[in-house]
């Protein structure tokens, strides 16, 4: 049955597009890694391509050295730029009208009014299912789910391939894992991953825990003095300090009382995320859009629908520089 009202749907897809950038940041907020990201600029679109590159760098450059006077310098080649690649991911919200709706709202402002609520349901919705990609290994929804934390970070480096490396043949391409910790060795655990991930003033500055870890490591820190990070607290995540790296509990609101949830960091888990070398790489053309302004009937049905739509990948140019901690409760 053909729609009752012929133009809700470009209403509809205008609608998403002039909320495009808004919904974008929005569902970039909801998440504290992702958030970190944005502040950082590590944020970066694509344009095209069978897969999404991330360059990176593997090696000193061999012909340093010192030298004296009129000394040869060397000059050879060197090969010390390489790049990972990901596959890109896709993400998508329907929005739907019926028929009946259309004709209930069929004042101009009633129908932006009604658009404007149904696209923030799907803004949610997005950013519940973008924050659930973050944390996950990419296997999800049959490996289409977002190459997340869990593959870029796993308990075991060497057990698969990577953005295309292998990390038991390289390993540079071998994040750090820490996973026999307990509440009473928490903290020793996460002082050697801290140790073994910095070089340098480049070193870890974010680390996201689930509520048993958060909690864990709260439990040693009791009668101390806790510092908030200001900047953390005003992007709407509450943060105390490991070293001068923010510790935000990542959790979500789990379901049915379980410390586990969709959207938040594997039970028992905290990243340490040196996030000069994580990177979030939405396509140009698929960040947060309608994904066509042309018309969606139901055949069958009196209802439109258009749908919000993303592409893209997260992705990592230093696993040296990561690490991981898994508590024993």
């Amino acid at each position: 049955m053909a729609s009752a009202n012929a133009n809700f749907t470009d209403i509809i897809a205008t609608t998403i597009e002039s909320r495009s950038r808004k919904v974008a940041d929005n569902v970039l907020a909801n998440n504290a890694g992702l958030a970190r990201l944005k502040s950082k600029g590590k944020v970066k679109t694509f344009s095209g391509g069978h897969k999404i590159i991330q360059e990176l760098s593997f090696a000193e450059n061999p012909n340093n050295g010192w030298y004296s006077g009129y000394d040869i310098l060397p000059t050879g080649a060197a090969d010390v730029i390489s790049a990972t690649e990901f596959t890109i991911k896709q993400a998508a919200v329907p929005v739907v009208i019926s028929g009946l709706e259309q004709l209930q709202n069929a004042g101009k402002e009633k129908m932006i009014d009604l658009m404007e609520a149904r696209i923030q349901v799907a803004e949610s919705s997005m950013a519940n299912l973008i924050s659930a990609g973050f944390y996950s290994d990419g296997t999800g929804a049959g490996g289409k789910q977002l190459t997340g934390l869990a593959a870029a970070l796993p308990i075991d480096p060497t057990a698969t391939s990577y953005g295309g490396i292998d990390g038991n043949v390289f390993t540079f391409w071998q994040n750090y894992v820490q996973n026999d910790a307990n509440t009473s060795t928490i903290e020793a655990s996460m002082n050697e991953i801290w140790g073994f991930t910095q070089r340098g003033a480049d070193r870890v500055d974010l680390i996201l825990a689930d509520f048993v870890a958060w909690n864990a490591y709260l439990a040693v820190q009791q009668g101390r003095i806790q510092f908030v990070n200001s900047k953390t607290a005003d992007s709407g995540f509450q943060s105390i300090k490991f070293f001068d790296a923010d510790v935000v509990l990542d959790g979500g609101i789990y379901p049915s009382g379980a410390l586990s949830g969709a959207v938040g960091a594997p039970t028992g888990t905290m990243f340490f995320l040196n996030t000069n070398y994580i990177h979030f790489r939405p396509h140009a053309n698929r960040n947060m859009v309608p994904l066509s302004p042309g018309k969606r009937h139901a055949i069958n049905q009196d209802a439109e629908v258009q749908i919000l739509a993303w592409a893209g990948n997260l992705t990592c140019s230093g696993r040296q520089f990561q690490g991981r901690l898994d508590v024993n409760a």
